[in-house]
């Protein structure tokens, strides 16, 4: 067992009687926003669906294997947005030359996974995280939380990794509202949300959330909310 691993598995059996962030009334939110929201969605997530299917070839709903509270492993899901393997077979037939123009262009390899036209509008929109809220309402994830890992990036987290574990992966969270997307700023986001957590917390990354996928510009507002949040944390130490 590899160190990181180990420290892992050590935080989660010191987390073993201990409920996730939030606890039970975090828990009855979730299930009351995300049945709410599929009822809400319903005609989206239809539409979404039909969507995937004819632009990936057949493909509906991805599966991401994620790294959850205590450390149990879930399946992620998300709108499928990559071409079918038969596309992904064609882009393999690229000659020398275009592959060479192509990865100097895109930085990306032509045997690797398409994005569909549809899809790459559904990733900018943040459409093709919708399925997640089924993961909600399974346990997996929380609305709000930190980002789901994969076992690999858990590596990055080091010492910190118990206050990942100690939460359910949200749909949100201070890392999507603050645009954070270096590891270290990651972890320091999901610190900050484990040992501050509250439902003013929870509400105020929800509401940014919403105005962060209306913001038009680079600025965006989340991440006002981040430097006020944690300037208000030092103050009080």
């Amino acid at each position: 067992m590899s160190e990181m691993a180990k420290r892992t598995s050590d935080a989660s059996v010191r987390m073993a009687s201990v409920a996730p962030v939030g606890g039970a009334i975090k828990r009855l939110i979730d299930i009351i926003v995300a049945a709410g929201g599929i009822g809400l969605l319903l005609p989206l997530l239809v539409f979404c669906a039909a969507g995937t299917f004819l632009a990936s070839g057949g493909s509906i709903i991805a599966r991401y294997r994620r790294v959850g509270f205590r450390g149990r492993a879930f399946d992620c899901l998300k709108f499928e947005t990559s071409a079918s393997k038969s596309t992904r077979r064609l882009h393999r037939c690229l000659s020398a030359d275009s592959a060479a123009r192509e990865l100097s262009e895109t930085e990306k390899r032509p045997d690797e996974p398409r994005v569909t036209r549809l899809g790459a509008v559904f990733r900018k929109a943040g459409l093709d995280e919708l399925p997640q809220i089924f993961n909600v309402l399974r346990g997996d994830m929380s609305i709000v939380g930190p980002q789901p890992i994969s076992d690999d990036e858990i590596d990055h987290y080091a010492d910190e990794a118990a206050a990942y574990l100690a939460c359910r992966p949200g749909i949100t969270g201070l890392w999507r509202v603050t645009g954070q997307a270096r590891y270290s700023e990651r972890v320091s986001c999901d610190c900050a949300y484990a040992k501050g957590w509250s439902l003013l917390l929870d509400a105020r990354i929800t509401i940014s959330t919403l105005f962060a996928m209306l913001e038009p510009t680079s600025v965006r507002p989340g991440a006002i909310f981040f430097d006020r949040f944690f300037t208000h944390k030092e103050e009080q130490k």
